[in-house]
């Protein structure tokens, strides 16, 4: 290709491709919609700071019925995400917690809280 034409791509520049969009990674998508769904993330924001019983997590997270606590829990312990220790006591005791997959996300919660503050104050 010749200097100066018109389709030279020019050094570091990424590849354009005309008319096609790129790709969302797969990944990426499942992790944000997990995360964005509604309450999840005040609950693993929550669970951060440490481990708690679900009364605990419900005062916590104001607002948050019981009904859809209990279903994200059960979401996120299925994704790996919370684990659940059950203390065998009267009453029986559960415990939720992250697992080392849910800790990884405090870094990157972190930064969005400190977006999220960012963003309020400027809008």
């Amino acid at each position: 290709m010749e200097p100066g034409s018109a389709t030279q791509v020019q050094e570091g520049a990424p590849a354009a491709h005309e008319g096609t969009p790129a790709a969302v990674c797969p990944h990426f998508h499942r992790a944000i919609e997990l995360i964005g769904k509604r309450w999840t993330g005040a609950i693993v924001c929550a669970l951060i700071e440490r481990p708690m019983r679900y009364a605990e997590l419900g005062k916590a997270v104001p607002g948050l019925s019981d009904r859809l606590l209990s279903q994200r829990l059960r979401e996120l312990e299925d994704e790996g995400l919370v684990e659940r220790q059950v203390e065998a006591a009267t009453p029986v005791r559960v415990t939720y917690s992250l697992t080392v997959s849910g800790r990884e996300l405090d870094p990157t919660l972190s930064e969005l809280k400190a977006w999220a503050k960012r963003w309020k104050k400027t809008g």
